[in-house]
Formats: C-alpha cells, structure tokens, sequence
C-alpha cells in the first residue's frame, strides 16, 4: 500500500473510530469483544483499503466484515461446546421486560411518518449526527432537526397517550372486581 493510503486510512480511522465501535457493540455483548472485533476489521480492511474504490462506502465495507467476523467468531465458539450428562448450575436472566420495551418501541414507531421514521431511527438508534442524518436522507440539517422534535413530541403524546389507556384500564378491571366482590357477599 502506498504511503498516501496508509495516511487516508490512518485519518479515516481517526474520524470514524467512534461510530464503528458503536457499531461493533451492536453486534457482540461484551465491550471488550467489540472493541476485539473492531480491531481485527480494521486489520483485514487495512489490507484492501486500496481496493475499495469509493471510500464514501468504507463504513459499508467494514460493517459487513465486522459482520462476516463475528460469524466466524460465532462459528468456532460453537465447536467448543462440550455435551455433558450434568447441566451446570446457571441462571438466566429473564429478558421479558427488555423485550417488552423493545415490542413497545417498533409499534409506537409505526405511529410516526416515514420519513420521521427515519430521522428517529438514524439519529438515536444508529447514533449518527444531525449532518450524517442529512446527508444520507438527503435534506438539510434544520429539517433533520425539526423532523425530530416533531417526532420526539409525537413519540411522548403516544406513550402517554397509552399510560393513560392502561391506567383507566386498569380502573375499570379493579371496579370489575369490587363488584364482583359485593355481590358475593
């Protein structure tokens, strides 16, 4: 690789650094796994930096090798599982209410305009910044900024909108029961 190369890398690591961690916590669990696998990306991508024509595309490029790596990684874990005829003593946590919250988050997103949508998901979920969220919607970074006020706004009128349903709901249910209760006795 040229010297000239080496240097466009080195600044492009220096620049992108965060948001490819970001996107490597995404992918594994463990803090130091991710920044494990971010490294080792940036070992095999250092290697073909020359062959990646468009270097606009280099965040697209290493996301599909952090991704091809934790497959890897995924794979030979998987063979270092030993059968045994005792299971070991473990608990599990129980991720119900994660999974809840997160059921929750993808249908009150549906409340929102596509293209709401989209600014909410790019600026909180992928944590890109107000410019980067511009660019790849291709509008300008005062519509991306009131785009997501105006979301955020609707997200909370929903969500409270739906507290409020639960808790009259709830009302009525112990109502239910207290009649139920009286005419009993």
């Amino acid at each position: 690789m040229a010297h000239g190369e080496v240097l466009e890398f080195e600044e492009y690591v220096r620049t992108r650094q965060d948001a490819l961690l970001r996107s490597a916590r995404r992918l594994v669990p463990d803090p130091v796994d991710a920044q494990d696998l971010l490294q080792t990306a940036l070992a095999r991508t250092y290697g073909r930096w020359d062959g990646i024509a468009d270097k606009s595309l280099a965040d697209a490029y290493l996301r599909r090798v952090m991704i091809n790596t934790r497959t890897e990684w995924w794979r030979a874990r998987r063979l270092e599982e030993v059968p045994t005829e005792q299971l070991p003593d473990a608990s599990v946590e129980d991720g119900t209410e994660q999974h809840a919250d997160r059921a929750l988050l993808m249908d009150i997103l549906g409340v929102l305009a596509p293209k709401q949508r989209s600014v909410v998901v790019l600026r909180h979920w992928e944590q890109m910044s107000t410019e980067e969220t511009a660019a790849a919607l291709g509008m300008s970074a005062g519509t991306v900024k009131s785009t997501l006020h105006r979301a955020l706004a609707r997200l909370r009128q929903e969500l409270e909108s739906r507290e409020l349903d639960a808790h009259a709901l709830e009302r009525a249910e112990q109502g239910d029961e207290r009649e139920t209760e009286r005419c009993a006795a």
